[in-house]
């Protein structure tokens, strides 16, 4: 029987806003994902060691200050520095990010990109569908 898929939703920097990540975190929870949320204000180093440790298959982090495009790509380099691999990791960005700083972050690592709005399900379903890749892709190395 294959394990739950592992989700790490993180909020970065001095963001303080974390009602829409809590939102998401429930019901992913809800939707059979185990869940790890680590709270507000977390650094980029926080959130790659959490990321590390706990072994999860996602790690979304929440941005609603406008520094995504400085600290997304500071979390994937830190998971790399803690000995993790991200792209064995699904990574998704969610809030108010411009549609013009989305190829850029997918360029840094981002797999998806989710603003305010977007369905529940299209965010779940997203995660099954990524999931399944990424392990795929692992299991023939």
């Amino acid at each position: 029987m294959e394990r739950p898929i592992k989700v790490l939703v993180a909020k970065v920097g001095l963001d303080g806003h974390d009602r829409g990540a809590k939102v998401v975190a429930r019901f992913l929870r809800d939707a059979g994902f185990e869940v790890v949320y680590t709270g507000l204000h977390r650094t980029p180093q926080e959130v790659a060691m959490a990321a590390v440790q706990e072994d999860v298959d996602v790690v979304g982090i929440s941005i609603h200050s406008g520094a995504h495009k400085e600290l997304v790509p500071k979390v994937i380099k830190y998971i790399k520095e803690f000995g993790g691999n991200p792209e064995e990791m699904v990574i998704l960005v969610g809030g108010i990010i411009p549609e013009d700083d989305f190829e850029e972050l997918k360029k840094a690592g981002v797999d998806g990109i989710f603003i305010p709005g977007t369905p529940i399900q299209e965010i779940i379903d997203f995660i099954k569908k990524a999931v399944a890749e990424k392990r795929k892709a692992v299991a023939k190395k």
